[in-house]
């Protein structure tokens, strides 16, 4: 699923061919994150993504762009917000979860929940593969996963149904 606006957020992403490795084009949201408008333009079309808004306690942002959006829509939705983080980061108690990545292979952690219900906040859905282990990590720890909201859905590299606002 994909927001149109009057603002084409497409215009302050840009593609860096070859970054990360050779042959991968990747999406550089600095500029939007530099600008005010488009950054809080982003995150007003997230929201509006959600539709169930009810008995929400927290968002979930993904380390580490996903701090950034998921942070900024927990203060516009008054929710508070949990970090996942990449293994190592978060003081003990916590819950982790190796997972394979486009590149390779990653451990996430988060603190454990107590059913509470959250909904994840990432900027990119790739493969699914990031995304799916912060499902199943949130789900292990205790939390009622009921939304998962992407800035940006690289469709080309996937065939899932994605709540995001900007589709390739």
């Amino acid at each position: 699923m994909s927001l149109e606006s009057k603002m084409d957020l497409k215009d302050y992403i840009v593609d860096v061919p070859d970054w990360p490795v050779k042959d991968v084009t990747f999406k550089d949201i600095t500029p939007l994150l530099k600008n005010a408008n488009a950054l809080n333009h982003s995150t007003l079309l997230m929201r509006g993504l959600v539709k169930n808004q009810t008995a929400i306690s927290y968002i979930v942002g993904c380390e580490a762009r996903g701090f950034i959006f998921g942070a900024y829509l927990a203060k516009r939705m008054g929710l508070g917000f949990v970090p996942v983080r990449k293994k190592g980061k978060l003081p003990p108690p916590v819950i982790s979860k190796a997972y394979q990545l486009e590149y390779g292979f990653d451990t996430l952690e988060i603190k454990p929940g107590d059913g509470e219900r959250v909904i994840i906040v990432d900027d990119v859905y790739a493969t699914g593969g990031t995304a799916k282990a912060t499902r199943e990590l949130c789900e292990e720890a205790g939390y009622d996963v009921v939304d998962e909201v992407y800035l940006i859905n690289l469709s080309f590299l996937n065939k899932d149904k994605v709540k995001s606002v900007i589709t390739y």
